[in-house]
């Protein structure tokens, strides 16, 4: 630890061992970047919201959207958005129990939705609102369990990831890892993405995460369900 910063707090030296990593100007240009990214994309995805929010309504009973709250930065708890991919009676609010192939909760146009990654759309607002990114680690629900146990409680490294805003994609994603995560190893190699995301963060890392992620969006999402 010598090479950590040492600040002088109530008469007390106190050791840094962990910084923000998106600090200062960093954060301004981040945000600056969200907001040039999420504005156009909310106008242009405007006619496509409305459609599918008349298709929920018309599909099954319920809302149009799902609010959950899941981990953000500082492992604050936020609200996230996204439109209603289950019937509203077997809906998961704590996200204990993931989705899964062929899972009967989902409703005929979630899986469409799913598939298509436009139940994330809605998440746009929560980038406006400032509670998320469009890039940067997944926010996970609250209850997510990997091998029946909290990822908190067998993932050492699994809060270090909510040091930065939680992201729409994130580069864990854009390599694939999405969908259920229902083995600790599974979650051990999203953290290990999501670390390096964190300590590499860069504008063109942030670009290249989307652009990947674009690229896997036209492919097929695979093990997302």
């Amino acid at each position: 630890y010598a090479d950590r910063p040492v600040f002088r707090v109530g008469g007390m030296n106190i050791l840094s061992l962990q910084d923000r990593p998106i600090s200062e100007w960093n954060a301004v240009v981040k945000r600056i970047e969200d907001l040039c990214l999420v504005i156009p994309a909310l106008i242009f995805f405007f006619p496509i919201l409305l459609v599918v929010a008349v298709l929920i309504k018309i599909d099954s009973r319920g809302g149009i959207f799902f609010i959950q709250e899941r981990f953000g930065f500082n492992n604050k708890i936020i609200k996230i958005y996204k439109f209603r991919s289950m019937y509203t009676e077997m809906s998961d609010s704590k996200g204990t129990h993931q989705t899964e192939q062929n899972d009967p909760r989902i409703t005929r146009v979630g899986r469409f939705i799913r598939r298509t990654s436009i139940d994330e759309l809605p998440q746009l607002v929560n980038v406006l609102i400032g509670s998320m990114s469009v890039v940067g680690p997944r926010p996970h629900p609250t209850g997510m369990q990997a091998d029946g146990k909290l990822l908190h409680e067998v993932l050492v490294q699994y809060a270090s990831r909510h040091r930065v805003k939680p992201g729409i994609t994130g580069w864990a994603q854009c390599h694939g890892y999405l969908g259920e995560a229902s083995t600790i190893e599974k979650a051990l190699k999203r953290v290990e993405y999501d670390l390096y995301y964190i300590e590499n963060w860069s504008v063109y890392l942030d670009f290249v995460t989307i652009i990947k992620t674009l690229i896997l969006l036209i492919k097929g999402r695979g093990n997302a369900f």
